[in-house]
């Protein structure tokens, strides 16, 4: 009889030990959801041939690079929104209206058609082509290069207009004046 107590014991004792130094899952504590946005690493580019791909691929959960395959044209008003971040950190998009060989040199160029393209993405450029319709700049360093705009550029902030750059080969066919 007392070996049965003392192996009873035994047991209970090792259920209870063991139960004890198990460790109980560590929760961590929820952090509130912040309205902040931290600005997206995407270098990527995606190589566009469509409207459809083209509008997504400037959303704001569209990608840091866009590279036209073809001239498109495109029968409704555009917005190039959120903010990316190239493989050096720094804020960057840029609409390629053209396409190059191995070697870097331009191959073709491409026209873009629009009504109106609004840019609400910080440091966007356009880039060696022809837009055609309006561009809204609502966004700070936008940059044409080496771009025909055959249509007016309207800049929606004194800091938008104060802070764009167009190079010398880039030329603007209508006006340009600031609109709110």
């Amino acid at each position: 009889m007392k070996s049965k107590n003392i192996l009873l014991t035994s047991a209970i004792l090792a259920v209870l030990l063991v139960g004890c130094n198990m460790k109980a899952p560590i929760q961590t504590p929820k952090t509130p959801k912040t309205t902040q946005t931290t600005p997206k690493v995407i270098t990527a580019t995606s190589m566009v041939s469509t409207p459809n791909e083209f509008e997504k691929a400037i959303s704001k959960d569209g990608i840091q690079t866009i590279d036209m395959k073809k001239s498109l044209t495109i029968n409704k008003d555009l917005v190039v929104d959120g903010e990316f971040r190239n493989d050096k950190a720094l804020l960057e998009r840029k609409i390629n209206l053209y396409s190059q060989d191995k070697v870097k040199n331009i191959r073709d160029r491409f026209t873009l058609a629009v009504p109106k393209l609004t840019i609400k993405s910080t440091q966007t450029s356009m880039e060696h082509g022809t837009f055609k319709g309006d561009l809204y700049i609502s966004a700070n360093n936008f940059q044409l290069i080496d771009t025909k705009v055959d249509g007016n550029v309207y800049f929606t902030t004194p800091e938008a207009k104060n802070t764009c750059k167009m190079d010398a080969k880039s030329k603007v066919t209508g006006k340009q004046e600031s609109r709110k």
